[in-house]
C-alpha cells in the first residue's frame, strides 16, 4: 500500500470530547487502519501509527530515523527543539551526547536527588497554603517544581528561573504559532545558556552544566554549539511535560473519587498509581509522539510502507491499545500491566529524564496528599484555560482548595 492508493485521513484530529480519553479518530484506526495515511493542513503526507507494538517498533527500529524527520520539519514546536539537539539525532551521534548527560539521571543519581526534590515539594506547598484560596497550583506549583529541579541541577540561579517560562512557552508552540516568536525564544534560550557557560567556566561548581563544559573543554567530546543546546534541550525538556503532566494527574484523579480515596487511604501505592496514570492521562489531542523517517521499506501490520516516509507514532493510542492492557480505558492504580506504557517513549530515544521525572510526579502527588488535606480542584472541566496554541494541553491556571486544619 502507498499513500496514493487510499484516500489520507485529515490530521491533526480536533480535540477529543474528554480530557481523559484521546480523540476517538484514534481507536477506529487502531481497530481498522493501524498504520493510516494522514494529510495535514499544509497538504504534507505522513502515515499514523496506533497500535502498541507497532509504535514500539517505530520507537525501537533504527530504520525509522529521527535526523531523516529533522530534516523535513518545520521549523516549529518539537521540530525546531529537534533540529539542534540530541532529540534530532540519530546513533552514532546521539550516541555520544546522551551518554554526556546520562549519568546525572540513572535511577541512583535520582534516588540521591529526592531529599532535595521533596523538600522543595514541601517548601513550595506550605509557601501554597499561606495564599488565599483559591490559590493557583500551576503558578505556585505544578510549574515551579520542575523548572527548580531541573535549574538547581544545571547550575542555574535561582534568581533566573522566572525567565524560562515565557521562553519554554514561546518555544513549545504548535503549528499555528508563529514561527518568528518561536525563533526568538529560541534565540533568548541560546543566549542565556552562553551566559552561563561563560559564568560556569570562570566560576565552575557542582552541578551538570559544569561538567558538561569539562566535557567540552579538556576531553573535546562535544562542540561549543552542542553545549548550548544541550543546555535548551534539558532546560525545556526537563520541565515542561512535567509541569503539565502534574496537573492532568490531578485532574484525572478528580474525575475518578474512588482512585483518589484509595490513594488518600495508601499513599505507599502513590510509585505504582504513577505508572497506571503515565499510561492513561492525556496531555494531548493528537499523535502525542515525534516524527520518524523511514530509510528502507518497513512493514507494519501487513502494511508496507516504503523508504523516506514520515511516519507519527501514536503514543496516546498506543497506551489505549487493548492488545497491550486489559480494559484500557478503565484507570486501574491497581493494576499490574502499567508498566508496559510508552509515556516516556522506547528505544534510544526513551526520555533521557524518565527517571527523574518519575520520582518529580511521585513526590508532586505524595507531597499533595501529605500537605493539603482535603485537596479539591476549584474548577470545572468545562471552564479550564488552556494556553493557545500548545503542542502538549498545557492548562494556564487551576484553582485549588484544601482544608485549613
Amino acid at each position: 500500500m502507498t499513500i496514493a492508493d487510499r484516500t489520507p485521513v485529515e490530521f491533526p484530529f480536533a480535540a477529543p470530547p474528554s480530557l481523559y480519553h484521546p480523540a476517538p479518530e484514534l481507536g477506529e484506526l487502531r481497530e481498522e487502519c493501524p498504520v493510516a495515511p494522514v494529510v495535514f493542513p499544509d497538504g504534507a503526507t505522513a502515515w499514523l501509527v496506533t497500535r502498541h507494538t507497532d509504535v514500539r517498533q517505530v520507537l525501537t527500529d533504527p530504520r525509522f530515523s529521527r535526523a531523516h524527520a529533522v530534516a523535513g520539519e518545520v521549523e516549529t514546536g518539537l521540530g525546531r527543539l529537534a533540529s539542534e539537539s540530541i532529540l534530532g539525532l540519530d546513533p552514532p551521534e546521539h550516541t555520544r551526547l546522551r551518554r554526556l548527560v546520562a549519568g546525572a539521571f540513572t535511577a541512583r543519581r535520582v534516588e540521591q536527588l529526592r531529599p532535595r526534590v521533596t523538600a522543595i515539594v514541601d517548601d513550595l506547598l506550605l509557601a501554597l497554603r499561606k495564599q488565599p484560596q483559591p490559590a493557583d497550583l500551576v503558578a505556585g506549583f505544578s510549574l515551579a517544581l520542575p523548572v527548580r529541579v531541573i535549574c538547581d541541577l544545571l547550575g542555574v540561579p535561582e534568581s533566573d528561573q522566572h525567565r524560562f517560562h515565557g521562553w519554554s512557552d514561546a518555544a513549545m508552540g504548535d503549528r499555528t504559532r508563529d514561527p518568528r516568536i518561536m525563533m526568538a525564544a529560541f534565540a533568548s534560550l541560546q543566549g542565556y545558556l552562553t551566559e552561563l557557560i561563560a559564568e560556569k567556566r570562570a566560576h565552575p561548581a557542582d552541578d551538570l552544566m559544569t561538567a558538561l563544559i569539562d566535557a567540552r573543554d579538556n576531553a573535546d567530546r562535544l562542540s561549543e554549539a552542542e553545549l548550548v543546546n544541550l543546555g535548551v534541550s534539558l532546560l525545556i525538556g526537563g520541565h515542561e511535560t512535567t509541569a503539565n503532566q502534574i496537573v492532568m494527574i490531578l485532574l484525572t484523579l478528580r474525575a475518578h473519587p474512588d482512585q483518589w480515596a484509595a490513594l488518600r487511604a495508601d499513599p505507599s501505592r502513590v510509585p505504582a498509581a504513577i505508572e497506571e496514570l503515565m499510561r492513561f492521562t492525556q496531555l494531548g489531542a493528537g499523535a502525542g509522539g515525534i516524527a520518524r523517517v523511514t530509510t528502507e521499506p518497513v512493514e507494519l501490520s501487513g502494511v508496507t510502507i516504503p523508504a523516506g516516509q514520515a511516519v507519527l507514532p501514536a503514543l496516546a493510542s498506543a497506551n489505549r491499545d487493548p492488545r497491550a492492557f486489559a480494559d484500557p480505558d478503565t484507570l486501574d492504580l491497581h493494576r499490574g500491566d502499567s508498566h508496559g506504557h510508552l509515556g516516556f517513549g522506547a528505544g534510544v530515544h526513551h526520555c533521557l529524564g524518565a527517571q527523574l521525572a518519575r520520582m518529580e510526579l511521585q513526590e508532586a502527588l505524595a507531597g499533595i496528599l501529605r500537605t493539603l488535606p482535603g485537596f479539591a480542584i476549584d474548577l470545572d472541566d468545562a471552564d479550564i484555560a488552556f494556553k493557545p496554541t500548545m503542542i502538549l494541553r498545557s492548562v494556564a491556571s487551576l484553582p485549588v482548595r484544601w482544608d485549613e486544619s
